[in-house]
Parts: C-alpha cells; structure tokens; sequence
C-alpha cells in the first residue's frame, strides 16, 4: 500500500513539474521565437551583440534548461509507458537525466564565455 502511495506522489510531482515548466516556457518560447525572427537576417556581430547581452544571455539559459527540463520529463513518461523492462527503463531514464543537465550546462558555459 505504500508503494503504491509513493509511486502515486512522485508521478503527481512530475505531474506538478511538467505543468510548472510548461507554464514558464510558453513565455520563453515567445521571447526567442520573437528574438531569433530580429537576429535571423542580420550579421555575425550583431547576432554576437545579441548574445552577449547579459538580459539575452540569461533568459536564453533560462530558456535552455527549462526546455530540457520538460522534454525530459515528458520523455521519461514515455518510457514508464512503453518500455517494460525495469533495467532497461532505468539506463535510458539515467541517459536522459544526465543528458537533460549536461547539453544544458555546456550551452551555457559556451554562452557565458562569448
């Protein structure tokens, strides 16, 4: 019974955390779709410019990490749902989750030494 409790709380924490980070990324998504349409014709060193500026460059990390929050999140729904080995289920959630933090981390540390 209190298996099934936990496993009940973490799926609504996931649950919590995908409606949170969806909410917080519909306006990101708005704020690069908006920039990169201003930058898209414009030359290397005004896209540098861009990308440089510390309100750009902190909204765009923004952007990046709760972009791979969500979509592992909702990737790793996917798997509790169609991958029923328990070992394999694992490695590919561990995959994910190292990957959903380390592509954010490098982008950043990129974009922070421009």
């Amino acid at each position: 019974m209190e298996k099934i409790y936990f496993e009940m709380i973490a799926a609504t924490k996931k649950w919590i955390f995908l409606k949170i980070s969806g909410a917080i990324l519909v306006p990101l998504m708005a704020w690069f779709i908006l920039s990169f349409i201003s930058i898209y014709d414009q030359s290397y060193s005004e896209v540098l410019e861009f990308f440089t500026n510390p309100l750009s460059k902190f909204l765009f990390s923004l952007f990046i990490i709760t972009a791979y929050f969500f979509s592992a999140l909702s990737i790793s729904e996917v798997f509790e749902d169609y991958i029923k080995d328990y070992k394999i289920k694992n490695v590919a959630n561990g995959f994910l989750y190292v990957s959903a933090v380390v592509i954010p981390l490098i982008t950043i540390i990129l974009l922070i030494n421009l």
